[in-house]
């Protein structure tokens, strides 16, 4: 098995979201490795997101019996299994880093107008034209319609003109020093391996894929729980125009297998230089350590927890619209919001607002332009962190309820209601479970400060935001300049932040990933894969007039003047 294709002898790089050629059906990608398709006799299946909402138990009952062998892919019925990925077994992940580090030096070698400018200029084309083709695969796998569209519009931003034009003034400044010509650039760290998290692979593995345009090769792990949209993104956008440049084989593999053994495989590797981690905040400071002591260099993506700030002056209708974003995917966003610091001139009517616009966010088929909540299969870690806030003090605002997607409330429903909770007075507000942590399910906390003189709220809204253990994002709305400035000028916590905007839109030029404390480690900044997969190197290049003795002693001796004295003015 070779590809996902019916077409006899049809080359991966093709245009397709087609079915399998043995007749299962089935869309299959097979690893990449060093430019080739390597077989396996093991199967990851993916459910359809559809027959998982309707029947649940059915639909993982059938993926286990295939996974076990106990099914034969001829024998499925149709439309709950739609896609396979090879798993990968530890030869062909050895094999993926062996490919990455003999691509590298050539790699490398290629200029920095082909690595980066062609390559995100074409890069950019091609997921333009599949921009239908990687929404449906992203429905596929689960991810409502409205959020689709927009992880595809993050992915363009990411490589578009204006992106690219920062990158490359990050990569290379030069400069003439008398006879000499000064560069100060930035060079690949060498063998990247990514390890994507479950609840946006896709989009992940096209962020990590900008670690190319650096010099770097790419190693990426597509995680058996969503492996379709990472294999199907690299197997048929990005894999083409690598191929176009004319890029080594290994410039690129992707293999999926169990995250453990497959990061260990890449911690052991003597080849393996850098490693981004998607994951828990406890489990990601652990792996660093780990990284540290194999002497790789961890680039690290964890929880989030971030807050919106809304001052008395705010529009308070925007503020309330870009709050309900904490909803969207039911709060399985790494980015969206997690606690709101509110004015007590306005936490009523914001809180008001805030519920009407709740109850608008609904779940159903992923098909369905409105749909923005996604099914919980397990939700009493939502009901635990409610009932911690509630008997802490806090009030419930609305929702509270599992629900099912026409929005009944049902103890047995898979959808969770929008749920706000109003936690009165800084003091104390991180003792609640959901202000102190990410919570990961449409659960959001307002808090409303203690009345206090403006001058003393800002500094105390600026103290609370950058005394959050973690640093994704934040956000503020305000209306008057001063206070604009006061925040942006003071707020050093995160690797992003946003003023009167939505919180998870993308903008050109901007991170979409990386933070600070918690959410990066101690290594933690802005995310740009490009810039924190490669290290600064400066160069000096002669034209070969100068001699040495003068380069060492000759600046010092022109600042004295040549009989030892200061030179005028000095």
């Amino acid at each position: 098995m070779s590809s996902a294709r019916t077409t006899p002898g049809a080359s991966h790089h093709e245009d397709a979201v087609g079915t399998a050629a043995d007749g299962s059906g089935l869309l299959t990608y097979a690893s990449l490795v060093d430019g080739k398709n390597v077989p396996s006799d093991q199967w990851v299946y993916v459910v359809d997101s559809d027959a998982l909402l309707q029947d649940a138990f059915s639909s993982l009952t059938l993926k286990r019996k295939l996974e076990s062998g106990r099914l034969s892919p001829e024998e499925l019925p149709g439309g709950s299994i739609v896609g396979r990925v090879a798993r990968a077994d530890r030869e062909t992940v050895l094999q993926a880093v062996e490919a990455a580090s003999r691509a590298t030096v050539e790699w490398n070698a290629f200029p920095l107008d082909e690595r980066l400018d062609r390559f995100g200029a074409l890069l950019h084309r091609r997921l333009t034209e599949q921009a239908d083709r990687t929404i449906e695969i992203l429905l596929r796998e689960g991810h409502p319609l409205a959020l689709a569209r927009w992880q595809v519009s993050g992915a363009l931003e990411c490589f578009s003109p204006e992106s690219l034009a920062f990158y490359r003034s990050q990569m290379l400044h030069e400069s003439r020093h008398g006879e000499r010509r000064i560069s100060v650039r930035r060079r690949p760290d060498g063998v990247v391996c990514l390890n994507p998290p479950q609840n946006a692979p896709l989009s992940s593995a096209l962020l990590g894929v900008t670690s190319l345009m650096a010099g770097n090769s790419l190693v990426v792990r597509a995680p058996r729980s969503a492996p379709l949209g990472v294999m199907y993104v690299l197997h048929e956008i990005v894999a083409p125009v690598l191929e176009e440049l004319g890029a080594p084989g290994g410039t690129l593999n992707v293999v999926c297998g169990d995250p453990a053994p497959m990061l260990s495989a890449w911690l052991d590797s003597p080849l393996v230089d850098d490693i981004m981690y998607f994951g828990s905040s406890e489990a990601g400071i652990r792996f660093q350590e780990r990284c540290v002591a194999a002497g790789k260099k961890p680039i690290l993506e964890l929880a989030g927890n971030d807050t919106v700030v809304v001052w008395k002056d705010a529009d308070l209708e925007y503020a309330a619209e870009a709050l309900t974003e904490s909803f969207y995917g039911s709060g399985q966003l790494c980015m969206i919001p997690n606690q709101v610091l509110v004015h007590p001139d306005v936490v009523d009517r914001l809180t008001a607002l805030l519920a009407e616009k709740a109850a608008d966010v609904r779940g159903g088929s992923v098909r369905q332009e409105d749909v923005l909540l996604t099914p919980v299969l397990r939700n009493e870690k939502f009901f635990a962190c409610l009932e911690d806030a509630l008997s802490s003090g806090a009030e419930l605002v609305c929702g509270g309820h599992a629900i099912q997607d026409d929005g009944t409330r049902d103890t047995a429903g898979i959808f969770l209601e929008p749920t706000v909770v109003l936690v009165r007075g800084l003091e104390g507000a991180r003792e609640v479970q959901a202000v102190r942590h990410e919570t990961f399910f449409p659960l959001l906390p307002v808090i409303a400060a203690e009345p206090a003189p403006d001058a003393v709220l800002l500094d105390r809204f600026v103290d609370f935001v950058n005394s959050n253990p973690y640093g994704l994002r934040n956000s503020v709305w305000a209306g008057d300049p001063e206070v604009v400035e006061h925040f942006v000028t003071r707020i050093t916590q995160g690797g992003l932040l946003k003023v009167n905007d939505s919180h998870i839109g993308f903008l050109p030029g901007l991170p979409t990933h990386g933070g600070t404390g918690l959410t990066g480690g101690v290594y933690g900044e802005a995310n740009y894969p490009v810039l924190r997969t490669s290290h600064i190197q400066g160069v000096s290049i002669s034209d070969g007039g100068i001699r040495p003795r003068e380069a060492v002693f000759g600046a010092w001796q022109a600042m004295r003047g040549e009989d030892g004295t200061a030179a005028a003015g000095a």
